[in-house]
């Protein structure tokens, strides 16, 4: 399986933060936002992974990222010239993928619970579409998904005015290779852009799209406004501070998943020395 992180987009509900910086590399708390989406494609065993930036953004991605190596993994950089709709990141990556699975995860898109790795990482190998649910109390904001009594998906829709469910589709997404053509077959929507919930729709006529409900216990956060911007620093704060974590570091990640060895470990953080962040690293490696 390959990794797709969509972080194009204008951000423009950031304005003004988004004006001069991409929304993706907007700091949530002491990482860039970025960081989150990357590390659970990493912890979950994938290591070739593309983001799909806009081409000004470009140099920005490349000195924060660089090529991945130093990270034991693989960054190709797709550039994305509209935002499009979620969708086209599949013929966008079409080469990239060529006969492999794909995880996509938007790159707003925070998830945290101790067990979530490990739920993930036995959903991989999926035959069909495999997509998160989350319950939430403003469903008319989401794509929602209704299910039966079995928890099996019924219906699909895009943020509708008298939502069937109040269960949202989060920004993770496991599909098999099958998800190209099926993009690239698509046309757009009333609001121009190739739609993901057409993707999941064809997955569901086809009976193969299965739903994985998260935990009411898992944070997730959509942080695309200034309150689920600084919510998500805040949460991200509350827990490292009281479980002597680090939530969302691709450098521990690299480490921990044996991307790398103790002595790479050591030299990211060394770059990283005259911060807490490098020191927080060590830390809560050593403890």
């Amino acid at each position: 399986m390959k990794g797709i992180v969509l972080a194009g987009g204008l951000g423009t509900r950031l304005y003004p933060l988004t004006k001069v910086l991409s929304k993706h590399l907007l700091p949530v708390y002491n990482k860039p936002m970025i960081y989150y989406p990357i590390s659970i494609l990493m912890a979950i065993g994938i290591r070739d992974i593309m983001i799909i930036i806009k081409e000004e953004d470009y140099e920005l991605y490349r000195n924060l990222l660089k090529d991945g190596n130093q990270f034991g993994c693989c960054l190709k950089y797709q550039i994305q010239n509209q935002p499009n709709g979620i969708a086209q990141a599949f013929v966008l990556a079409e080469d990239f993928l060529g006969n492999e699975n794909v995880a996509l995860i938007l790159g707003d898109n925070l998830f945290y619970h101790e067990d979530l790795l490990h739920q993930l990482r036995t959903l991989t190998n999926v035959d069909g579409a495999q997509i998160f649910a989350y319950e939430v109390s403003d469903p008319h904001r989401y794509g929602i998904v209704e299910l039966n009594d079995d928890h099996r998906p019924v219906s699909i829709e895009e943020k509708p005015s008298e939502p069937k469910s109040n269960y949202a589709i989060t920004g993770l997404y496991f599909y098999d290779n099958d998800v190209v053509q099926i993009a690239k077959s698509l046309r757009p929507s009333h609001r121009g852009e190739y739609e993901i919930t057409d993707v999941n729709r064809v997955y569901l006529e086809k009976n193969k799209l299965r739903v994985h409900l998260l935990n009411k216990d898992t944070v997730w956060f959509d942080m695309g406004t200034f309150q689920s911007l600084n919510d998500a620093s805040n949460c991200i704060r509350s827990i490292e501070n009281q479980r002597h974590i680090s939530i969302g570091s691709i450098e521990l990640v690299a480490f921990m998943m044996k991307y790398i060895d103790r002595e790479q470990f050591n030299r990211l953080c060394e770059s990283l020395t005259n911060g807490e962040y490098g020191s927080e690293l060590r830390r809560v490696l050593n403890k």
